[in-house]
């Protein structure tokens, strides 16, 4: 297990039973997992110290979050919820260091506890073959949410692929607060999107759930018509969703340096195959059992 320890700074303080002091075993009981909440950070704050080196961050009062961090409006098409409850969590940030280009990027996948610590676990993206890149420095970074505990924190760097789906519905024209359903598939975990508005798909500026499954992105892979993943990169719209109030499926294809994106219309058009006629049933009936 490689361990990253708190490099840049503590901001709160927490002890931790030792796992293995000498002789002197610590049964630290099984672990569980931890709920989080992926949090929007850079579209409401900014760092006012980069790290050139990995590191980690705990933030557990609004003192601490205003002595490293900088808050500016909002720079997302939408509007992100900038609070914290600090009475209730915590947030957590983990940094990846300077890189050369873009392209890189750092991801908390899981969070599991146990009578002594917290272990967060994470991995970190290098650019694809082929992927155009930025010729200028970045600072990749991630940050959660999770419910204040006085436990110790390790981070812990795991592999994991970065190909992941994104399957949604939408109707544009609804109004109601279930509307607009989406979720990313990894094959670590699956992220339920909170509040998506309609028609910003820019995933990165929402708060999300995780649900802790592995393997859920390659056994659904399976279900994508061939003439989908012949796109590479292209966007597809089948029929005309949202001429109406029929809404559409959406679909988001992340492998390597390709990123594919798929509307389809609820009604069965002109233009959808048997297969995209089966993968759109697909899609929905994974989202029923995703809700």
């Amino acid at each position: 297990m490689k361990k990253l320890m708190l490099g840049l700074f503590v901001a709160f303080g927490f002890s931790a039973c030792s796992l293995n002091d000498g002789n002197n075993y610590v049964d630290c009981g099984a672990n569980t997992v931890v709920n989080f909440t992926g949090f929007p950070f850079s579209c409401n704050y900014s760092v006012k110290t980069q790290p050139n080196n990995p590191a980690a961050v705990a933030i557990g009062s609004q003192e601490k979050m205003d002595e490293y961090f900088t808050k500016h409006p909002n720079s997302c098409p939408v509007a992100s919820d900038p609070n914290i409850d600090f009475s209730k969590e915590y947030l957590v940030g983990i940094f990846a260091g300077a890189k050369p280009t873009s392209g890189y990027d750092i991801v908390i996948s899981s969070i599991i506890e146990n009578n002594c610590e917290i272990v967060v676990n994470y991995y970190e993206k290098v650019p694809a073959e082929g992927e155009n890149v930025t010729q200028a420095t970045t600072y990749p970074s991630d940050f959660v949410l999770i419910p204040k505990t006085s436990k110790g924190m390790i981070f812990n760097k795991t592999k994991e692929s970065p190909d992941n789906m994104i399957i949604g519905s939408f109707s544009n024209l609804c109004t109601g607060g279930d509307c607009q359903k989406f979720y990313q598939i990894n094959d670590y975990n699956t992220l339920k999107f909170l509040n998506v508005a309609a028609g910003q798909y820019d995933f990165g500026q929402y708060r999300y759930t995780p649900t802790i499954k592995r393997g859920e992105y390659t056994a659904f892979l399976k279900n994508v018509p061939a003439e989908i993943l012949a796109l590479k990169g292209q966007t597809k719209t089948y029929g005309a969703p949202d001429t109406a109030d029929q809404g559409g499926i959406y679909f988001e294809l992340r492998q390597g340096a390709n990123v594919t994106k798929v509307y389809i219309d609820n009604n069965d058009t002109e233009d959808q195959s048997t297969e995209i006629k089966l993968f759109k049933k697909a899609i929905q009936e994974k989202i029923v059992s995703l809700k």
